[in-house]
């Protein structure tokens, strides 16, 4: 059954559009990297990742999310100058060949948010909550884009070396409470919460988190999920990311279920077909 417990705030304003969640959408996933867990290296061209975006689109993907840093545990760091270089050509051509196409900007640095948003990209998508660049609240206050807060335990460098929490609900919670205060006192009308599947928590506060996901509509602010293919999923099955399609839907019908409205996916058309179930 379909929530609408927080039915007034499910709509986001991307570069002037209203856009309305109050249905599931996904976000269609590029990334403009050598070394992410699942792609990386295949949408290192332009072309390639003109065709990536396509094919999400097609798929019924509603937003692009573009990221040039991978987050992977263990990933090693880039430069603000390499990540401008791999994103904002990748944004500027998706932009022109899909003018109505809505782009996240996956970053933690400010001046890369800003480049980004001003050649095109509508959102920000953070995954350090503006822990990593405390510009980065106010740069996304003064573009005035939706902001995508993550919830994120150390860097992605060391996240996975021994996250650790005593009640991992209540430390999230007070976390983004804080979070929220300080996008709203920078002019952030759009805030979109992200619990941060995979970074900086064990199996079990993966499963902890997406089996109790509703407990965080308390805060009032839409909700994304990005469990695509990651290794909460593989690992106690066995398989690779690859084999991890399955793993991947059968999650995202839980957290649609728990209130999910943008899920972040590699497989936009199954990510689809799974929201046309449940809206049935």
């Amino acid at each position: 059954m379909k929530d609408t417990i927080l039915r007034e705030n499910n709509s986001i304003n991307c570069g002037g559009n209203l856009l309305s969640l109050e249905d599931p959408i996904v976000m269609g996933i590029i990334n403009i990297t050598p070394d992410s867990f699942y792609d990386g290296g295949k949408n290192n061209s332009i072309y390639n990742a003109i065709l990536q975006a396509k094919t999400h689109l097609d798929a019924g993907a509603t937003f692009l999310d573009i990221g040039g840093y991978s987050s992977r545990p263990g990933a090693e760091e880039v430069s603000e100058e390499e990540e401008l270089a791999r994103v904002i050509p990748v944004i500027q051509s998706i932009t022109k060949e899909f003018p109505s196409s809505i782009i996240s900007i996956d970053t933690f640095r400010s001046k890369v948010a800003r480049a980004a948003v001003e050649n095109g990209a509508q959102i920000v998508n953070d995954i350090s909550a503006g822990d990593m660049d405390n510009e980065m609240i106010a740069t996304v206050g003064d573009l005035g884009a939706p902001y995508i807060m993550m919830h994120m335990q150390n860097t992605p460098k060391n996240m996975q070396n021994n996250p650790s929490y005593e009640n991992i609900l209540l430390e999230i919670t007070k976390y983004f409470s804080s979070k929220i205060i300080d996008a709203k006192n920078a002019g952030i009308k759009d805030i979109v919460l992200d619990v941060g599947f995979g970074f900086g928590k064990t199996i079990e506060n993966n499963y902890t988190l997406l089996k109790n996901l509703s407990h965080f509509k308390l805060l009032g602010h839409l909700m994304l999920v990005g469990v695509s293919r990651k290794s909460m999923l593989y690992k106690p099955l066995n398989i690779n990311p690859a084999e991890a399609l399955n793993a991947t839907t059968a999650a995202h019908m839980i957290a649609l279920e728990q209130g999910a409205k943008i899920l972040r996916v590699h497989d936009v058309k199954e990510a689809m077909q799974a929201i046309k179930i449940y809206n049935l």
